[in-house]
């Protein structure tokens, strides 16, 4: 029973987020320190914890709710302290650090809750929970994210197809125009063709991709109106950076990874080698299990409280805010995972 209270320790995040919010000089950059600082520390001297549940055991945590409403907590929480924030930067003693400290703070939630949770919760067949994912989705204006992951990415992950695969030997900073722009734009080609074979024009309402322009529009026009201009480019600045901290978690999840082409239009069933992995424990936890991603590829209705660890899945040289930290040093990334890579393949042949 206590097993499902411990996805409620993410939500250290959200206090430390408050205290950045309310305070200023190193007080507003207590959730970047825990979540870039502490926990790659101390995962460099944990071990990873590879064991799966049970069967009898996975079968009851699958339909143990509270799992569910850990996630619906999340979504909720999302708005207030996104409330906070924009209440927070309307004080006029704020130096230039403490501001700098509240946005990456508030990328940190749009990227690890308001994404990462629209992520679990769009992968849901449930109408109420899809809702759910709009909502937490929106609240990093990454709305386009609810189509192009689950009926683009997933078809074309480690294919060329995918522009959220990163390629061999290409860096995160090359990396992110192509996944921001390419997702985006596959977005709209993925919701114009439901709507050509739906017989309908792409400007139709019916058009989930131009529903949500509109609604992501509305959502800054509301903050502009009770919160003026500055706020406003402070809020999309803040969603713009749990837009690159998502897509630094695609970019270290299929790094230089590719499936066989079978045919001129096919490629091989997605398997677990095709993500790298990760199961150190903390990360895991702060983000849903999200980096056991090996599985959650190879059995995308898996819910993240069931995902497994697979001995042939490739595996990150720590938990996924240290790769990420690793990501952005790329001489560094390439001499570690380059080498891991190779590994890879001589084993293969």
């Amino acid at each position: 029973m206590t097993k499902p209270f411990k996805y409620l320790s993410p939500l250290i995040v959200y206090v430390f987020s408050y205290i950045a919010f309310t305070h200023t000089g190193i007080l507003s950059w207590s959730a970047l320190l825990y979540a870039w600082i502490f926990i790659p520390l101390v995962e460099l001297f944990m071990q990873p914890n590879e064991k799966n549940m049970a069967a009898e055991e996975e079968a009851i945590a699958k339909n143990n709710k509270l799992y569910d409403y850990i996630l619906y907590l999340i979504v909720l929480l999302q708005f207030p302290t996104m409330f906070f924030y924009l209440q927070s930067m309307k004080e006029v003693e704020l130096s230039n650090i403490d501001i700098a400290a509240r946005i990456f703070t508030m990328g940190l939630l749009c990227g690890t809750f308001g994404i990462n949770v629209g992520h679990e919760l769009g992968h849901r067949k449930n109408k109420f929970e899809q809702i759910l994912a709009k909502a937490s989705l929106l609240s990093s204006l990454y709305m386009h994210f609810f189509i192009e992951h689950n009926k683009g990415h997933h078809k074309h992950v480690a294919t060329p197809h995918d522009p959220s695969t990163a390629k061999y030997n290409q860096s995160v900073y090359a990396f992110w125009p192509q996944t921001l722009i390419g997702t985006y734009l596959s977005a709209w080609k993925i919701a114009n063709e439901e709507m050509e074979k739906k017989g309908k024009p792409w400007w139709s309402l019916q058009n989930e991709m131009l529903l949500f322009q509109i609604i992501q529009i509305s959502f800054v026009l509301v903050i502009l109106n009770f919160f003026g201009v500055k706020i406003a480019i402070l809020f999309m600045v803040a969603a713009l950076i749990g837009g690159l901290l998502l897509e630094s978690v695609n970019y270290i999840e299929h790094y230089g990874l590719s499936r066989t082409q079978t045919s001129e239009q096919q490629f091989e069933r997605v398997q677990p080698h095709h993500s790298w992995n990760s199961s150190h424990v903390l990360g895991r936890i702060l983000l849903f299990e999200l980096s056991r991603h090996s599985d959650h590829h190879y059995m995308a209705s898996r819910k993240y409280q069931v995902l497994q660890h697979h001995i042939n899945a490739p595996q990150l040289p720590t938990g996924y805010p240290g790769s990420i930290i690793l990501s952005l040093f790329p001489p560094a990334w390439f001499y570690i995972m380059n080498k891991k890579i190779k590994t890879i393949k001589k084993q293969a042949e």
